[in-house]
């Protein structure tokens, strides 16, 4: 163990410490344990070696001595590429960023303050980079502990970071973020101190979504338990700017009220949310897009009060809620046990696509059971919904009506009385296939349902058609190729449980280079429709198990991409040869990863390749951006159909002759960053 103090200048060449440690600002490379002078005031620190240990002995590691704090640059303490390492009792400020991991396992962090380091309370809209407290960049099996990191820009950042453990640490007052995970799996936070992640002038209406937590692209079966994420912009903010959700996340006993927008603002699918306070904000749960969520025992209340945060008043009469799904799918959601008092609207409002009366989208499969709904204007809202049953809810003191079902809201049931708590609810399995051919009958069972106690269970089905059905199996034949939702209800005479699957409905054609010929693609760089000069992006194409039709699909990993449109063709030697009389469309499946914050920038955009260089243009009418519009929520993680006519119509233009004779098929994709580019294709065909 080494003390680094000014008489241990010539020891510590011996232990591989550059003699830089005692000058101040000259940066310390560390490939032994170390213990730091807590008299002494040091610069940079970088560790080099696996497995050392630095005890900060409660020095200071100090960058900029003065100046703006968004000025400040460089690293505190600095790992890359090393494992085992701890830093512990160590203060840093004065830095772009106080500690920064790259490529690491097994690290711990404790004890540490890694306060007023980069830090911009008057920046706007939009990201400006990851820094400030600690960042964690692709490291894994890592603890943080007992840190703080105040009057920064983010408190903690875990990016493409797995499997690490945050507890009773403080990043709490924060100009952006306390804690952001961005491609970010499997993590365990508990009890942290993550209030004040807040961005606002004084008489803003919105907190330019600085937010407590954001949790980001594919961030995905994380865990948070009894954190304190309260005065936030938003509290606990699940945010899908690119299309890339994240799912499987587990919240539990956090506190995320006084919110400026959102408690909690949720666009992602299949997270849960169990015992969690929203309360004083503009809304407590805010969940548009979260298909198969479940809220279970959670506060939402005194939300949107003229008193307090009144944000975005989306209900009439200028109402907010205590729990509301609006702007977004609401598929198959479990509602249960949660108390919702003195919302200034409703406690609970399920709302579909307003834009287009529900055409587009509608809020399908509700269950909303044994919640407390007290004082608030309507303790249930409902429009533009299919298929909501409401059991056994205890309503009290509505302003206006118990239950307000505000139009278009058809298979509406409600079973009221008290539920019997001793009883417990059943178990939901619904199992069959998630992909059948079009024209044959395909079966899903609920078969391995259960009850704790036995009882009798009752089966409902309901397959996207408006005649839910009973039984303990679904039959079902699809004559169209596309997107289908199915839908159980398992109900136990007390409680319901349930349960769903996505199915797609695929047609067998004639694949052209998805099946087996991932060798004969090629990849080429174009600025909209001429080529870009150099070749920059370079595409890895390979057979992938993740298919519908056939036995494989394409798969496509464009890295590095150039950023400009990429053409995936194929053959890549253009010498195929497909007669297009009596074709009428050009169809395949498509699913997508575009990790870039902004997303897709258009398309997707067709070329068909005739002989003597001759093209035809097959694009996205101006305006209109289909990798963005989606027929249903679902295909932001699944699969979609194209079915792209050759002769063009409301969505699709055609530029050019559609050749007589096609000898190679172009699929370009475009995004507006630069980030590596996932894609998987199957089924391409000219039907």
């Amino acid at each position: 163990m080494k003390v680094v103090a000014g008489w241990l200048v010539g020891l510590l060449a011996v232990f591989g410490v550059g003699v830089g440690a005692v000058s101040g600002q000259e940066v310390l490379e560390l490939t032994g344990d170390t213990t730091l002078d807590p008299a002494k005031t040091y610069g940079a620190i970088v560790i080099k070696k696996s497995g050392v240990t630095l005890d900060g002995n409660g020095a200071w590691l100090v960058g900029a001595k003065g100046g703006s704090p968004k000025g400040f640059k460089g690293n505190g303490v600095t790992l890359d590429g090393v494992d085992g390492v701890t830093v512990k009792n160590l203060k840093a400020k004065g830095f772009e960023t106080g500690l920064v991991a790259r490529n690491c396992k097994n690290i711990r962090v404790e004890g540490c303050d890694f306060s007023d380091n980069f830090h911009d309370p008057e920046f706007g809209w939009g990201e400006s980079g990851r820094r400030g407290g600690i960042v964690l960049d692709r490291v894994s099996g890592s603890i943080l502990r007992k840190n703080k990191a105040n009057r920064v820009w983010d408190g903690c950042v875990l990016l493409d970071s797995d499997d690490n453990t945050l507890e009773g640490n403080d990043f709490s007052r924060t100009s952006n973020t306390c804690l952001k995970l961005w491609t970010a799996c499997r993590n365990t936070v508990r009890g942290n101190t993550l209030s004040y992640g807040i961005r606002i002038k004084p008489g803003e209406v919105h907190a330019r979504d600085s937010t407590s937590v954001l949790i980001e692209s594919g961030s995905n079966g994380n865990r948070f338990f009894d954190n304190d994420c309260t005065h936030g912009g938003d509290g606990i903010f699940i945010r899908v700017l690119n299309g890339w959700c994240s799912t499987g996340n587990h919240f539990e006993g956090n506190d995320c009220s006084f919110a400026n927008n959102n408690a909690v603002e949720c666009w992602a699918p299949r997270n849960t949310f169990v015992r969690n306070k929203a309360n004083h904000s503009s809304y407590g749960f805010w969940m548009g897009g979260s298909d198969q969520s479940r809220l279970i025992d959670n506060e939402a209340s005194f939300n949107g009060l003229p008193t307090g945060q009144h944000n975005s008043p989306h209900l009439p009469g200028k109402g907010h809620a205590g729990i509301v799904f609006m702007f977004g799918s609401s598929s198959h959601t479990l509602v249960r046990g949660n108390r919702c008092e003195g919302n200034n609207g409703a406690g609970i409002a399920l709302v579909g696509d307003l834009a287009s009366q529900g055409k587009k989208w509608r809020a399908y499969h509700w269950v909303i059971e044994n919640n407390t709904l007290v004082d608030n204007r309507w303790h249930v809202y409902g429009k533009h919904a299919d298929w909501v049953e409401l059991r056994g809810n205890l309503y009290r003191g509505s302003t206006e009506r118990d239950v307000l079902l505000d139009g278009d809201v058809n298979h509406f049931g409600e079973r009221r009385g008290a539920v019997d708590g001793k009883v417990q609810p059943p178990v939901a399995r619904l199992t069959g296939p998630g992909a059948v051919r079009v024209g044959e009958q395909a079966v899903w069972t609920a078969e391995g349902s259960s009850d704790p106690a036995g009882r009798a269970l009752r089966f409902t089905w309901e397959q996207g058609n408006g005649r839910p059905k009973e039984g303990k199996e679904l039959k079902a034949v699809f004559t169209q190729p596309g997107f289908q939702r199915i839908g159980l209800n398992v109900d136990n005479g007390v409680w319901t449980e349930v349960a769903w699957r996505d199915v797609y409905v695929v047609r067998e054609v004639a694949e052209l280079g998805t099946e087996g010929a991932s060798a004969d693609w090629g990849i080429e760089d174009f600025q909209d429709r001429q080529r870009s000069g150099a070749q920059t992006s370079k595409a890895c194409f390979f057979a992938s198990g993740e298919h519908l039709v056939g036995k494989s699909a394409l798969g496509v990993e464009i890295k590095p991409y150039a950023g400009f449109r990429a053409a995936l063709t194929y053959p890549k030697t253009l010498d195929g040869r497909w007669e297009s009389a009596g074709k009428k469309k050009l169809s395949f499946w498509l699913k997508a990863i575009n990790e870039d914050v902004t997303g897709w920038q258009g398309g997707p955009f067709v070329v068909l390749h005739g002989a003597g260089g001759k093209k035809c243009f097959i694009e996205p009418k101006k305006g209109r951006d289909l990798m963005r519009e989606m027929d249903h929520s679902e295909a932001r993680e699944g699969w979609r159909l194209f079915e792209i006519p050759l002769a063009g119509d409301d969505r699709w233009q055609v530029d050019g002759e559609v050749p007589h004779s096609v000898i190679g098929i172009s699929l370009c994709f475009d995004s507006w960053g630069a980030p590596a580019l996932r894609l998987w294709v199957d089924g391409l065909a000219l039907e």
